[in-house]
């Protein structure tokens, strides 16, 4: 089944932290998802919506250094495996290069191997960054060129 790429309404991100498990599993990531950053960026974060429901999406912006900064990527678990998560990534790619990006930027845990592996997969350099989140939080910092 297919889906269709568009800007995320405030409606959908209701609808994504009700259904946050089929996202993130056992994680609780509601405390990142702000209804702000859909008010304020909703144009680069996106929602791959079929007639099923959202089936993943992308939260994302461009910064003042036009930088295309991904703050969540995430796929249905029944989605997983199906180049989704590409094609999500592609989309914000487009949106964040007509908003003046040069280059786009995520950052994950270092425990987070699958998120490491994805985004290498998909062309971005992987670099920890000791204290990134503060005092003796490092974390993954990828960065691509568009």
């Amino acid at each position: 089944m297919s889906e269709t790429m568009r800007p995320m309404t405030v409606a959908d991100l209701h609808q994504i932290l009700a259904d946050m498990p089929r996202y993130w599993g056992e994680r609780d990531m509601r405390a990142g998802h702000h209804y702000p950053l859909v008010h304020e960026f909703g144009p680069t974060c996106v929602v791959a919506d079929s007639p099923d429901g959202i089936r993943g999406y992308l939260m994302g912006w461009v910064n003042q250094d036009h930088v295309g900064y991904v703050h969540f990527i995430a796929t249905r678990d029944d989605t997983r495996g199906t180049g989704l998560g590409r094609r999500l990534h592609a989309e914000f790619a487009r949106l964040a290069a007509a908003q003046g990006a040069t280059s786009l930027k995520a950052i994950t845990s270092v425990a987070n191997t699958n998120s490491v592996a994805f985004h290498t997969a998909i062309g971005f350099a992987a670099e920890v960054v000791d204290d990134y989140a503060g005092p003796g939080d490092p974390k993954v910092v990828f960065t691509r060129q568009l």
